[in-house]
């Protein structure tokens, strides 16, 4: 497998201050996905977005491993309540007019 589009976890960890371990239980949580090639882990960079917004929870907010879980559970909750809401405005505009 290539690691074009892959990140080197020791390069993440150096980058945002942050422990292999940290990484690890987020892996472990369900949070984030660590691949392995060739003896070397990876983050796909698709997820960078997301490890990012982890890392601000937990460093300036000091929200530990579970309760980040907890928000991101929330916010995606949010995001598909909003997606219904739009599509029921759309429907109910229909019998408005």
């Amino acid at each position: 497998m290539s690691t074009e589009n892959f990140i080197p976890l020791n390069t993440l960890c150096h980058h945002y201050k942050v422990t292999l371990s940290f990484f690890y239980n987020l892996n472990e949580n369900g949070l984030i996905e660590i691949q392995e090639i060739e003896k070397s882990q990876y983050i796909h960079q698709d997820s960078l977005h997301e490890i990012e917004k982890i890392i601000r929870m937990h460093q300036e907010l000091n929200v530990n491993i579970e309760g980040i879980d907890v928000v991101l559970n929330l916010l995606k909750k949010i995001d598909a309540l909003k997606t219904e809401l739009q599509s029921v405005r759309r429907r109910l505009t229909i019998y408005e007019n």
